[in-house]
């Protein structure tokens, strides 16, 4: 069973090393619930308030703490959203329902 504990917790902490930044929510931050696709694509977040967001304001937003849950990454010069591991998987970004923007 320790074993176990230590593996997932190797886990996470490999997978937090992967952000670029894990910015401090606000008390009044907001969640993500669904993703705006468009061709497979992430184009935005769609939060917990029913208001959708573009990826790039989803990326800002969280900086400034406007976004709980959520760190950020980057692949090339582009960044984006990715979930702060918490040993749960029915929250990660990529588990979420797809919506319309």
């Amino acid at each position: 069973m320790s074993n176990k504990r230590n593996d997932t917790s190797l886990t996470a902490a490999l997978a937090q090393n992967t952000l670029d930044e894990i910015p401090q929510p606000k008390s009044d931050a907001r969640e993500i619930v669904g993703l705006v696709k468009h061709s497979g694509k992430i184009d935005g977040y769609q939060l917990s308030d029913g208001s959708t967001v573009s990826k790039e304001e989803g990326v800002r937003m969280a900086k400034e703490g406007d976004i709980r849950g959520v760190g950020v990454a980057h692949r090339g010069d582009t960044e984006y959203l990715k979930s702060i591991p918490d040993g749960s998987d029915n929250n990660n970004l990529g588990n979420l329902p797809s919506v319309t923007g």
